[in-house]
């Protein structure tokens, strides 16, 4: 059947599937590369807030904190927690539509509120930051009953000896904190210990419809621009291939039957051009052979 189309249609034909196999490597490699470029994007957005959670964290220690500490003799202020500080500051940061999907937990190996206490997964975070010192952070997805997350995490170590004073020994903390936790919990700290995680998470759909969203975008701006390119092509192919083709060949069957008035016309230098010559030559050497054949009968019959 291939063989049967004209040049025009075995051109189209083929820059289809060109198109199509261009299109299905492309989309892979490209729908990898936008899901990692997705993924990197949230992660810097992930590391700004855990870097503004740092910074609360890091402004109530030392500026609130001791201010309340006074007070704590007679009333548990949970305001005075760097901890407890970061997740109001978080809550309130997720109002805003752009941070909504965003979730932040400080996953704790042993906390005073058991809210903070670290699952298996958030667990084995933990303690991949307290093996290896040079860790910085992790990133990933994990599976959830509710549907895959992304997230991105860092070691949250116990820098300054106000934190000792809640969670060092029971007999240090303030009495206020131990009726409201009592002593099972959030104990043993020391300084420089790593003790949890911040983890910023975010529905992994977010991440993905993100790539997918810039995947179609960019494959149907490929395919519109493919499209022009094949139209142009056939433009181009009909005008200066296939008209001309049509054209010799018109002439060729012509002169085939006896009307050598025709000409072939040089339309160009290309190789169309170069064909064209060549039967116009071809047409001068016949009517040559013509003439020197009708001598011939000439002189033969008188």
């Amino acid at each position: 059947m291939f063989k049967n189309l004209n040049l025009r249609q075995k051109f189209t034909i083929l820059l289809l599937v060109i198109l199509v196999v261009s299109l299905s490597l492309s989309g892979l490699v490209l729908s990898t590369l936008l899901r990692r470029n997705a993924e990197n994007e949230v992660a810097s957005k992930a590391l700004a807030l855990i870097d503004t959670m740092s910074s609360v964290r890091q402004y109530t220690n030392t500026e609130i904190t001791p201010e309340l500490t006074d007070k704590l003799e007679t009333k548990f202020l949970p305001q005075t927690v760097a901890g407890y500080s970061a997740r109001e500051v978080f809550d309130i940061l997720r109002k805003k539509p752009e941070y909504r999907d965003f979730f932040y937990k400080e996953a704790t190996l042993n906390p005073t509120n058991l809210r903070d206490k670290a699952d298996n997964f958030e667990t084995k975070i933990v303690e991949g930051f307290r093996k290896e010192k040079d860790l910085k952070e992790v990133s990933g997805f994990r599976s959830m009953p509710g549907g895959d997350i992304f997230y991105i995490a860092r070691p949250l170590e116990v820098s300054q000896d106000t934190c000792l004073k809640c969670h060092s020994k029971p007999e240090v903390a303030p009495k206020t904190m131990i009726e409201q936790y009592g002593t099972a919990y959030g104990f043993g700290w020391q300084l420089h210990e790593i003790v949890a995680a911040q983890i910023i998470t975010i529905p992994a759909s977010t991440v993905i419809d993100k790539a997918n969203q810039s995947s179609f975008l960019i494959v149907g701006l490929v395919s519109i621009v493919f499209v022009a390119v094949i139209l142009l092509v056939n433009f181009f192919l009909n005008r200066q291939v296939v008209r001309p083709l049509a054209r010799i060949t018109r002439i060729a069957e012509e002169v085939s039957t006896g009307h050598m008035e025709i000409e072939f016309e040089q339309l160009s230098n290309d190789e169309i051009g170069k064909l064209a010559k060549a039967f116009k030559r071809m047409k001068l050497s016949l009517e040559m052979a013509m003439k020197r054949i009708k001598r011939t009968n000439g002189n033969t019959e008188s």
